[in-house]
């Protein structure tokens, strides 16, 4: 089926209890089997290519997750835990609406969704090369040698595996025992200056602040000024005599000769 064809042109999905979404309906079921069919919301899209950014320092090509991936957008709310999606030609990388993705992957082993896991697999491989001192270095075939175990005992199980759970297994694959050491080199380079920014909340200009008693001494000291500006108290001038005030107004006189 060519992927312009107008056969495929909206499905009906269920939240399921792994709280990923499952094809129920499709309306090309000739070529599609819902059996085991996921889908991609759009809070996961929004996950995948955040996972994906890193890869463009080792040539990720854009067109190849566009091709990867029918793009849908919500028709209509069926119930709590199902939707109407319909299909949309939109990108999943420039595009401001919230999209599903569905994998194409009626030729799974030659198709586009194919040759994406291919694509990110291989960049995934350089990147951790590249980060990590490995003893000997990471081969594309042990990455896919350890997920095919993982996935295959999902088989056994009965489990279906769903396409974000595979995608990530290779955006945020790490060999094991090396976790810590990706976890080092990837607080190294953070910039010091987000690390602080971080570290301030954000304070509201107009937001009262509370006060305390640490806070009331610039009140005090305001008083006390404006005691000295006024004189002395009442009860300190009932104590002055009136030689005192003579003996006060002699050195004046002197100053202003």
């Amino acid at each position: 089926m060519a992927k312009t064809s107008s056969v495929l042109e909206w499905c009906i999905v269920r939240l399921g209890e792994d709280l990923n979404w499952w094809v129920e309906e499709i309306s090309d079921d000739v070529h599609w089997d819902v059996d085991g069919l996921s889908i991609i919301d759009p809070r996961q899209v929004s996950h995948v290519i955040d996972q994906i950014e890193p890869l463009r320092d080792y040539d990720f090509q854009p067109e190849v997750l566009e091709s990867a991936f029918y793009k849908f957008k919500i028709d209509k709310k069926l119930d709590d835990n199902r939707l109407r999606l319909v299909r949309v030609n939109d990108s999943l990388l420039e595009s401001e609406d919230m999209l599903f993705a569905l994998a194409d992957i009626i030729d799974e082993e030659k198709g586009p969704y194919a040759d994406f896991l291919d694509h990110i697999t291989r960049l995934r491989v350089k990147l951790l090369n590249d980060t990590i001192d490995f003893e000997q270095k990471l081969t594309i075939e042990e990455l896919e040698e350890e997920i095919r175990e993982e996935q295959n005992a999902d088989f056994m199980e009965g489990r279906a595996i769903h396409v974000f759970v595979e995608l990530n297994s290779i955006l945020e694959y790490v060999p094991a025992g090396y976790e810590a050491e990706l976890e080092d080199d990837e607080a190294e380079e953070k910039n010091p200056e987000d690390e602080i920014e971080e570290d301030f909340p954000d304070v509201d200009d107009d937001e009262k602040i509370e006060e305390d008693e640490t806070m009331k001494w610039d009140e005090d000291e305001d008083e006390e000024d404006e005691d000295d500006e006024n004189g002395d108290s009442d009860s300190d001038d009932d104590d002055y005599s009136d030689d005192d005030e003579e003996e006060e107004e002699e050195p004046r006189s002197r100053r202003r000769k």
